[in-house]
């Protein structure tokens, strides 16, 4: 596991209740100014608002390693992960789109 992962699940970890009708997942931002990425745990309960907490900063900016941060997060948790600044950039290994076009009218 690699260091960052490490510092994202000991944080995560803390955060995370497990509260009846609240909503968990992580988010990660492409900063596409300091070349970095931004991962934030996200928690909302029925009828409250959204709480973003930023877990940590991914500094090397590079997808492979991105993916690799993600790959063992999976293997930690099964929270839902959004991507955010990604838009038509694909993963190194699966050449799939990591961030889906968003209908801003849904």
């Amino acid at each position: 596991m690699t260091n960052d992962a490490k510092v994202i699940c000991q944080r995560m970890d803390l955060l995370f209740k497990r509260l009846a009708r609240t909503k968990y997942w992580l988010q990660v931002v492409n900063d596409h100014y300091d070349h970095s990425y931004n991962v934030f745990f996200n928690s909302q309960r029925k009828y409250e608002r959204l709480k973003s907490v930023p877990l940590h900063t991914i500094a090397t900016y590079d997808l492979s390693y991105l993916e690799k941060v993600l790959g063992d997060l999976r293997t930690h948790t099964q929270l839902t992960i959004e991507f955010e600044g990604f838009s038509g950039q694909l993963w190194p290994d699966s050449q799939r789109l990591i961030e889906r076009v968003k209908n801003h009218y849904e």
